[in-house]
């Protein structure tokens, strides 16, 4: 099928999953993730053909990779789902008017989803869930890296789901791979109601100048962590190391460490020294280097820059007026925290970083809609109107007035 065909197809029955309600969706769900496991062998195989292709690198192939452990995971992400409330039918507001009119504002699917993304298969089954719970049918736009991969998941589901006595067709993959499908499908207005690209800060902008359906911000993620002058270095260095190591490949990642310079006095070649052990590469301010001048120099263009590998920025700072003023200008809004036992900077922090996801003592890789509660994500959005921060089921919904009258009429 053509771009268009494929997002009209899953226009065509959108009904099918905006009207099932909770207990079909849950039904769906459960049937996805148990097939997902049961077919994991196959999936598996599919995604080795994508990782053997790889030419993009460790950190990419990564990313791309699926093992059980990982479809075990995505299963657990789709169950979870099942234990949370259906947002469709929730009234928000509901008032009688001076008229006699009743007024309920009520939730309802966004309608028709698009998702495009680079490399990660697992976004697949997390964005299926997701727009299954929520009620909105989904297109699907991955990577030709991932095209076996996103195939083999799509095809485990929508089977699973024809043989649960369900019609999957709501769910629906785009197999075209060319920058021309790309930039059709960011522009089928009309058909699709909003798009949420997931990857790069290329294919973000791409999607940014390009689409002309309405568009959801997904982060790219320059993270930082300040370590405040009374930071507690028993906590500190475990939390840097979690945040720049645990996992390097996404965007809740530690990118930058800002330190007041008392604290970098005392604690820098021990911080360096943690770092070293985990084989990160550490580019530095001059303030730092006067302390190590063994440390490779920092560029202006490195404190911009989400490294997604085992390399990070290192700069001092005159206090915590400083570290937020340095975090809003190169930052990207993600994920940064700081790491002190001082009350007040604690909360100047959290007022005044402009970030969605904002933390005191706690490592930046917690900023995920699983550990949130959400069941899965559908990104994580860096953008102010209508969501932000990790987007589960109420931010894949709007809103409608039911107005209910007695013949009314306006005069």
């Amino acid at each position: 099928m053509t771009v268009k065909e494929t997002c009209l197809k899953a226009k065509e029955h959108s009904g099918e999953i905006a009207f099932a309600g909770e207990d079909k969706m849950n039904m769906m769900l459960i049937a996805a993730a148990h097939a997902l496991r049961d077919h994991a062998g196959y999936i598996i195989a599919e995604n080795q053909k994508d990782v053997d292709a790889c030419t993009r690198g460790p950190q990419f192939a990564d990313r791309l990779m699926l093992n059980e452990k990982r479809i075990d995971g995505i299963a657990a992400g789709l169950e979870k789902l099942v234990q949370l409330k259906c947002p469709v039918g929730e009234v928000l507001e509901e008032r009688e008017l001076y008229n006699g009119l009743h007024l309920r504002r009520v939730r309802v699917p966004l309608g028709v989803l698009g998702i495009i993304y680079e490399a990660r298969p697992n976004v697949t089954a997390d964005a299926i869930g997701l727009a299954i719970k929520s009620g909105n049918a989904v297109v699907l736009r991955g990577s030709k890296d991932a095209l076996r991969s996103n195939k083999a998941v799509t095809s485990v589901i929508k089977n699973a789901l024809r043989e649960s006595g369900f019609d999957p067709e709501f769910i629906q993959l785009i197999e075209d791979a060319t920058h021309e499908g790309a930039t059709e499908f960011m522009r089928m207005n009309g058909i699709v109601d909003v798009l949420i690209p997931r990857g790069s800060a290329s294919l973000i902008q791409n999607a940014i100048k390009n689409a002309t359906v309405p568009i959801i911000e997904t982060g790219t993620g320059n993270c930082h962590v300040y370590f405040e002058n009374t930071a507690d270095i028993s906590k500190a260095i475990p939390i840097l190391i979690n945040a720049k190591t645990q996992r390097t490949s996404v965007c809740n990642a530690c990118e930058s460490l800002l330190l007041d310079e008392e604290f970098a006095g005392k604690h820098l070649k021990e911080i360096v020294s943690a770092l070293q052990e985990k084989n990160v590469e550490i580019v530095a301010c001059e303030r730092c280097r006067k302390f190590m001048p063994e440390l490779a120099a920092a560029t202006e263009e490195d404190f911009y820059t989400e490294f997604l590998d085992l390399k990070i920025s290192i700069k001092i700072v005159d206090g915590v007026d400083e570290a937020i003023a340095h975090i809003n200008k190169y930052g990207t809004h993600h994920s940064d925290s700081i790491v002190t036992e001082n009350e007040q900077a604690a909360d100047k922090f959290l007022e005044m970083v402009d970030s969605a996801a904002v933390y005191v003592n706690a490592s930046t890789r917690f900023t995920d809609g699983f550990e949130f509660g959400m069941g899965a994500e559908m990104g994580i959005s860096t953008q102010k109107l209508h969501a932000r921060g990790p987007m589960g089921l109420k931010e894949l919904t709007s809103y409608k007035y039911q107005i209910r009258g007695n013949g009314q009429i306006r005069g």
